[in-house]
C-alpha cells in the first residue's frame, strides 16, 4: 500500500469521499491543506504533467464559473501564477506518491497507479454540491414529465 500525500480543501465533501476510499484501499494518508500550502511554480507544476492547461483548474471555482478566466486562452505560466495567488482555482485533490504527482481524482487512473477498492458509488473529483444539484434537477424533470433542457 502507498503513503499518499493528499492536498485537500478542508471541509470539501468530495475530498472526504476520496480520502475514505484511499483509506479503505489500505493507503496511509498525509492530509494537507491545499489552500494554505506555500505553493511556488516549481512545487505546483509537477501535479499537472502533460495535461492540457484547462484541466488544471477547479471548474467549480467562482472565477471559472463566472467566465472571468478564459481557460482556452490562458498560458501555463499565467495559470500557475493565478493558482498560487488564488489556490481555490487548483483542481483537487493534489496527490503525491513517491516521485509521482497527480491533480484530480480519476478512480481508474489512481486505481491503476496505486490500487483502489471497488465501490458501488462512483468517487471522482466532481464537486459533491454540483452532483447533488444536477441529480435534483434531473429528479424534478422526471417528476414533472418535462423534457430535459437542451445545452
Amino acid at each position: 500500500m502507498a503513503d499518499v500525500i493528499f492536498y485537500e480543501k478542508p471541509g470539501c465533501a468530495g475530498n472526504a469521499r476520496q480520502k475514505a476510499l484511499l483509506l479503505a484501499s489500505g493507503h496511509a494518508l498525509q492530509v494537507r491543506n491545499l489552500l494554505s500550502e506555500p505553493w511556488s511554480v516549481s512545487s505546483l507544476r509537477p501535479y499537472f504533467g502533460e495535461t492540457p492547461v484547462p484541466e488544471w483548474f477547479n471548474l467549480a471555482a467562482p472565477r471559472i464559473k463566472s467566465g472571468e478566466i478564459d481557460l482556452d486562452k490562458i498560458t501555463p505560466q499565467a495559470a500557475l501564477v493565478m493558482m498560487i495567488i488564488d489556490p481555490i482555482l487548483i483542481r483537487r485533490p493534489l496527490i503525491k506518491v513517491g516521485g509521482r504527482c497527480e491533480a484530480g481524482f480519476d478512480p481508474e487512473r489512481i486505481g491503476a497507479w496505486i490500487g483502489l477498492q471497488p465501490t458501488e458509488k462512483r468517487v471522482s473529483d466532481t464537486c459533491v454540491r454540483t452532483e447533488a444539484a444536477e441529480a435534483a434537477a434531473l429528479r424534478a424533470e422526471n417528476e414533472s414529465g418535462a423534457a430535459p433542457a437542451a445545452d
